[in-house]
């Protein structure tokens, strides 16, 4: 029998992979340009401007990105507030040893999160979340505490707290689960010389096994950060979607995604549909920039701990 392979398979294989691997930044950097050509009227109308302007008014064909970028920012900034502490939290119980059937079947948990679709998050979010949240934290916040420019009412059901809340339980499993791998790429070695030295759990864990993977966790959590700000049914349902800018976490916002997924399908005229496709272009640039950010911090601290 004639056994595959020789010179000949080898190169064909070497350059079917290339041409694989050329696929996928040629496929972003069409993206980018459609969006770039399509976005033309509204960057030739408006230039740097539209991203300072804070209008958006289709009638009066006046568009501004400042209020999708606050509330995108803000949504994001907050819910990685939220979700940092729990998810390096989940991280170090998964990756240090002891207790074998609860970690298993809280890293089962974790995963089964990341499984969950957006709109669940979202139908959660509105119907259970919302109303517990108005009654018990909205409302008596507003009462005793509505003079604090962060805290001032009215309260609202859906709004920027909440959207932040369902974003943070959101990116959880992405923390968690990149922050574990880095901790467990730490060398059992150093953990062994610490407590060797006296050391108790905690002070190796805080002092040693942290500090080691502290440039990993921080590249995961920019990888959350760039998971949140492309986040769109589920922070959809549950923003409120005005385009303001406020000072208060009770009061609504709306987001890049979230605009685009409401509006697009009703945008009428040239300016209106580019202006969308701006906002779009924005998004897409600042994800990337994020995630490739994330990358390299995760790669260079592998690279460290190998």
């Amino acid at each position: 029998m004639r056994r595959w392979g020789g010179r000949g398979s080898a190169e064909g294989f070497r350059y079917w992979s290339a041409l694989a691997g050329l696929l996928v930044p040629l496929v972003l950097v069409a993206i980018v340009l459609v969006l770039l050509l399509q976005a033309q009227p509204a960057l030739s109308r408006f230039g740097l401007g539209f991203l300072t302007a804070r209008a958006w008014n289709p009638v009066k064909q006046e568009f501004g990105a400042l209020p999708f970028l606050y509330g995108t920012v803000a949504t994001s900034l907050l819910a990685l507030l939220m979700a940092l502490p729990v998810g390096v939290g989940v991280a170090l119980f998964l990756a240090e040893p002891g207790l074998p059937r609860v970690r298993g079947a809280l890293g089962l948990g974790v995963e089964l999160l990341a499984g969950i679709p957006s709109v669940v998050y979202g139908i959660w979010g509105l119907y259970v979340l919302a109303p517990w949240l108005l009654e018990h934290v909205s409302k008596p916040l507003t009462t005793r505490l509505g003079g604090f420019p962060l805290l001032a009412g009215p309260a609202r059901q859906t709004n920027l707290l909440l959207a932040s809340i369902v974003i943070a339980i959101m990116i959880l499993p992405t923390l968690a689960s990149i922050s574990r791998e880095v901790l467990k790429a730490v060398p059992n070695g150093i953990r062994e010389s610490s407590l060797a030295l006296g050391a108790t759990w905690w002070e190796t864990v805080w002092r040693v096994v942290l500090p080691a993977a502290r440039a990993g966790i921080f590249g995961a959590t920019v990888l959350a950060l760039g998971r949140a700000l492309g986040e769109t049914i589920a922070v959809t349902m549950v923003i409120g979607n005005t385009p303001v800018i406020q000072t208060s976490l009770l009061g609504p916002a709306y987001t890049l995604a979230s605009v685009i997924a409401n509006e697009f399908s009703e945008a009428t005229g040239q300016v209106y549909t580019a202006a969308l496709l701006e906002l779009g272009l924005v998004l897409v640039l600042l994800t990337l920039v994020i995630n490739l950010l994330a990358l390299l911090l995760v790669r260079n601290t592998g690279r460290q701990l190998a």
